[in-house]
């Protein structure tokens, strides 16, 4: 049975959450293995919507194991609001388990992440906030950071507590002038999350790599997208992980030999939020033909709107190389079902010259212009096609297109929210 690891290949937000619920009602266990609660996934269920930022896709199906990985990190306050909030609406959360080796993101993480944005006059990440970043600084500074395996032992978390807040106060109080947190409270409030958490952390990598050796299907969820990823992205706009594929070896603690597929996740357009460069973007005067109405294109962890643009296929080549992507994805074709011509850009012009491959250089990205293709609208609905041929056929000929830049078949489209608003073109399981 396979393994398959679901990316995303733009700047997130490409409907991950969506694609990944369809293919956990397959699956026997969703993992996890990156970010933290600055990801939010959508999943709509009938007439129900559900925004999950921490807790795999895979819950909305009960029986499911749904595995947060070592590569996470993990603000158990946020965890356990959120669990609640989905047990108050019926789903069944006892198949979550986390990782004993995950870091967890401490009160003064979110502090410093937002002082640290709002000090900067220039070079603003667009961070969401939420600590995630300094968390994973710590974590690969070493000894700063505090794992579950270290809450679980109350002896070790005190200590480890009283070493690493001493110089988290200092910090607050040297450079930026405020008052440092109060040891006592964050103990309390950490033994109670780990009296509750307790009974789901172990070593996930034995779950995992049990699942696999009996031949069960392991889903495993990324966040966020590929150009945000840490070494891929675009630098230093990008989040503090790895959100291709390779990190889900790294954040779960399997074998890359182990994984058979990567499914790589792609709207029919673009989008970002936050600051850098965007080659596609629309001017301000076009960006509501793909933000309002059907694109819905506001943050689903921040609320903040998302910048728009157009298909670039320069970025899907390179995403789709990165991730050795197997199958696509496209999501929110019906979203360009109103458009009388829709543009596609197949390369980007810079100092004279055409550049093909994605540039590392903000600045020579900064200063590219997109050649574009101009293909006809299809200027109908798409949303109760259930097969590509039900499609008009403008709209075969644009995921046709985007399957040529790619260079990877197609396998499902996305024609809607909810669940069934979904053309199987070819079997992911």
């Amino acid at each position: 049975m396979p393994s398959v690891v679901v990316v995303g290949l733009q700047w997130g937000d490409e409907g991950k959450g969506k694609i990944t619920d369809f293919l956990a009602s397959q699956a026997d266990m969703v993992v996890r293995y990156q970010g933290g609660n600055n990801a939010g996934h959508t999943v709509v269920v009938g007439e129900e919507e559900f925004k999950l930022h921490l807790i795999p896709s895979g819950v909305l199906y009960s029986g499911k194991i749904c595995i947060l990985g070592n590569g996470v990190v993990i603000n158990p306050g946020v965890l356990l609001k959120e669990m609640a909030d989905l047990q108050s609406r019926g789903i069944d959360t006892s198949g979550i388990r986390i990782s004993d080796r995950a870091h967890l993101i401490m009160p003064y993480h979110p502090v410093l992440d937002q002082l640290d944005e709002c000090s900067r006059t220039v070079g603003k990440i667009g961070t969401t906030g939420r600590g995630i970043g300094p968390a994973y600084v710590d974590k690969y500074a070493r000894y700063d950071a505090i794992r579950f395996v270290d809450l679980l032992d109350p002896d070790t978390f005190e200590e480890r507590l009283s070493q690493v807040l001493g110089m988290k106060n200092n910090l607050l109080d040297k450079v930026y002038g405020q008052a440092g947190l109060d040891p006592q409270k964050i103990k309390e409030e950490y033994f109670q999350f780990a009296a509750e958490l307790r009974p789901m952390v172990t070593d996930t990598s034995v779950l995992i790599n049990d699942a696999i050796k009996k031949g069960q299907k392991v889903l495993f969820e990324g966040a966020q997208g590929t150009l945000l990823d840490i070494d891929h992205g675009t630098f230093p706009f990008v989040s503090s992980s790895s959100p291709a594929a390779g990190g889900a070896c790294i954040g779960s603690g399997v074998g890359p030999t182990k994984i058979n597929k990567v499914v790589g996740i792609i709207k029919a357009y673009s989008t970002r939020v936050g600051e850098g460069p965007f080659p596609t973007e629309l001017p301000d005067n076009l960006v509501s033909l793909l933000r309002d109405g059907r694109g819905r294109e506001y943050g689903v962890t921040t609320g903040r709107p998302r910048r728009c643009g157009w298909f670039d296929g320069v970025i899907a080549e390179y995403s789709v190389r990165i991730n050795g992507v197997s199958d696509l994805v496209v999501m929110k074709l019906d979203v360009l079902d109103k458009l009388e011509t829709i543009m596609i850009c197949t390369g980007y012009r810079y100092h004279g010259g055409i550049i093909k491959e994605f540039p590392a250089s903000l600045k020579v990205l900064a200063e590219c212009t997109p050649i574009y293709e101009e293909l006809p609208g299809w200027l109908c609905d798409t949303t109760k096609a259930k097969e590509l041929k039900d499609l008009p056929v403008r709209a075969q000929d644009y995921l046709n297109r985007i399957a040529e830049l790619a260079q990877t078949p197609v396998a499902m489209v996305s024609v809607g929210w909810r669940r069934d608003e979904t053309i199987i073109n070819q079997q992911i399981w």
